[in-house]
């Protein structure tokens, strides 16, 4: 039975947010202000273990987190932007400290948590990688044995001996995650590490974590990108505020995360005053139901500023991994809206809209002069499902159909 390479127990993280001072009306008022501040500061310091949930100015990042990691899993954590993935993976991963709660770690960690963590810019490629793995207990004639390696899959051996200050974003990631990746760690921690490169060095990615996976070591895996979680791992956390609302297998997973703050009606109708003010959708089919080729309506009204100069308004079409699929761009200067008082609404008609089967949503966007001064964002509303029926879905699984053999005869 594997054996627990990570546990951890009740673990909480919480940050003491600034609060507001108090302004001075005189200038000796300021200056004495400006004293004063480094020992207040000491002071709220000093007081933060005293301050309980309920209190304003009180953050917590993370909060009674539980879950166990097998040695040879690959753990999927899941959730929106400050949910605390990357608070987790930083306390995992010994940069900072749990505010309370329990971790164990068996194994030696390697982390690949932002862009050219760990990585001195003064010192080339070939430098950083011989520091990154004495930080993780390896001998120089291990990096040696790894060197020719680790400089081929990240495919920066041109620059390999120019200082990693003049790397570009995408060259310091590969860089990184090759040294993470091949120093052989016994736990490997990646935040976004699919989020900068091409995809031909993604697909890389993705098969060394598995080869790190199938020789028994563990992986831990922050990714926006559903459908590579969906691959890689089996199991999954998803974080919503802190907390985890799921543990368990990653399809049911990524499920739980998409369903979450997401509306259930097919219209979407906000609840202020201003921005998007709501989105109609009109499918072919009632009960939320496209049909493959059919005409999809979207209808949206918006709210118009005094000071705006030039509307633009936008919405992009989701699939259930949170991939855009289709994105509609509408500018005032180039079109006619229709305009009632201080609001406008936009029609948009997608004639013989042709999506794969699955679950999709909509994105909108609200922009004065396209993309300079943004207004509102909604997202995640009006869900539908496209489904093929009839004669298309004949003739859509016939195209895909390829030959096979039965009974030692061909068949097309």
């Amino acid at each position: 039975m594997p054996n627990k390479v990570i546990k951890v127990e009740n673990l909480s993280k919480r940050y003491r947010l600034g609060l507001k001072e108090k302004q001075a009306e005189t200038l000796s008022g300021q200056v004495a202000n400006l004293i004063r501040s480094p020992w207040q500061n000491l002071k709220r310091l000093r007081d933060l273990s005293r301050f309980g949930a309920d209190d304003e100015s009180v953050f917590w990042a993370l909060k009674d987190i539980n879950f166990e990691v097998k040695e040879g899993e690959v753990l999927g954590i899941i959730g929106k932007n400050g949910a605390g993935k990357s608070t987790l993976l930083k306390i995992l991963s010994g940069i900072t400290d749990p505010s309370s709660g329990r971790i164990e770690i068996h194994g030696r960690v390697a982390s690949l948590l932002e862009v050219g963590t760990g990585f001195h810019p003064e010192l080339s490629g070939r430098e950083n990688i011989y520091m990154n793995g004495t930080i993780l207990g390896m001998t120089r004639r291990e990096i040696d044995f790894k060197l020719d390696e680790i400089i081929d899959f990240s495919g920066v051996e041109k620059f390999i001996d120019t200082p990693v200050k003049f790397y570009s974003s995408g060259m310091k990631v590969r860089l990184g995650f090759s040294v993470a990746a091949h120093l052989e760690p016994e736990i490997l921690i990646i935040d976004e590490v699919l989020a900068v490169g091409d995809y031909e060095f993604q697909k890389k990615c993705l098969g060394k974590m598995e080869d790190v996976a199938g020789q028994g070591r563990t992986v831990l895996f922050v990714s926006h990108n559903l459908q590579a979680v969906t691959t890689l791992t089996n199991k999954s956390i998803v974080l919503e505020n802190g907390s985890c609302i799921y543990r368990g297998e990653t399809a049911a997973g990524v499920r739980s995360y998409l369903s979450s703050g997401r509306t259930e009606n097919l219209d979407f109708v906000s609840d202020k005053n201003s921005g998007v003010l709501s989105v109609k959708l009109t499918t072919s089919e009632p009960n939320h139901i496209h049909r493959f080729g059919e005409k999809l309506v979207t209808e949206i009204t918006v709210d118009l500023p005094p000071s705006l100069i030039n509307p633009a308004i936008s919405y992009q079409i989701y699939d259930e991994y949170e991939n855009a699929i289709i994105h509609e761009l509408f500018i005032g200067s180039e079109m006619n809206f229709t305009k009632s008082g201080n609001q406008l609404t936009v029609k948009s008609e997608l004639n013989e809209l042709k999506l794969y089967p699955g679950s999709y949503t909509l994105k909108i966007h609200f922009a004065d002069n396209f993309t300079k001064t943004k207004i509102d964002t909604v997202s995640n509303v009006c869900p539908f499902k496209v489904e093929i029926m009839g004669e298309v879905r004949d003739y859509y699984w016939q195209q895909g159909a390829a030959k096979y053999v039965a009974n030692g005869k061909w068949y097309f």
